[in-house]
């Protein structure tokens, strides 16, 4: 289980106290502050510290075991609305992971209806004045901006996981070569064997194969499902370190 430096589950008009605090700690580190929305138990978290961030999550729901300096438990459109001044005098980035159940092939197949919010995540970065990503499933692709595509296949992993990442703020982020998809997928709920690629979706068999494959160790079978892997984030965080030292423009 992580242990959180600094955790605020309080309400908004407390909140710059709180922001105060997570600062001054983020100070003594030296680390530029990077935001995770909708964090959940930090896989794109861990990512950005790998990449040298300080990151400070947000999720609606309570995350014991999110792996970030610092968390708030709430609304995430709220709290970017509510951290906008904070981010914009300290922050170095935003990132965001709207909700993906809405934009899942699945759910729609299942006539299920889900919250729509990368949209109105883009305009709450927009307002942010720092550059920021959103990220989201293959589903999604039509409601985002000319987004590049992640799979594990570029570094090293055991499973596919295509995402896409929408870049803003001023951030443009490169297409890397996707490789094919020519690796069998293990069957939902079954061992991987050897030659295939793990689908860790649903109740899949293997949690700590997936941790180890993930780089995950802390999460459980509901943070893996549901994880940006590390190492997708830590290639995004490298490309926001090397724009924030490019000489401007």
């Amino acid at each position: 289980m992580q242990r959180l430096d600094h955790q605020y589950t309080g309400d908004l008009a407390d909140l710059a106290d709180f922001l105060l605090g997570v600062f001054v700690d983020a100070q003594k580190t030296g680390l530029p502050i990077l935001a995770d929305f909708y964090c959940c138990q930090g896989g794109a978290t861990r990512g950005y510290q790998q990449a040298g961030f300080y990151v400070i999550g947000v999720d609606l729901d309570p995350q014991p075991r999110y792996c970030g300096q610092a968390f708030i438990q709430g609304d995430a459109l709220q709290l970017i609305a509510a951290m906008a001044p904070w981010i914009r005098a300290v922050g170095a980035a935003a990132h965001g992971s709207p909700p993906c159940q809405g934009y899942s092939d699945a759910q729609v197949l299942q006539g299920r209806e889900h919250p729509m919010l990368i949209a109105p995540t883009r305009d709450a970065f927009n307002a942010l004045d720092v550059p920021w990503v959103i990220e989201n499933v293959p589903g999604a692709v039509g409601h985002m901006i000319s987004p590049v595509v992640l799979c594990g296949t570029m570094f090293g992993l055991q499973t596919y996981r295509d995402r896409y990442f929408e870049a803003g703020g001023g951030l443009v982020l490169p297409q890397p070569h996707h490789p094919r998809h020519d690796r069998p997928i293990t069957k939902m709920g079954r061992p991987r064997r050897e030659g295939e690629m793990a689908h860790y979706v649903g109740n899949f068999s293997g949690v700590q194969e997936a941790r180890d494959d993930l780089g995950m160790p802390w999460a459980n079978r509901d943070g893996l499902r549901e994880c940006i892997p590390p190492a997708y984030a830590k290639w995004v965080g490298e490309r926001l370190a090397a724009a924030r030292l490019a000489p401007a423009a």
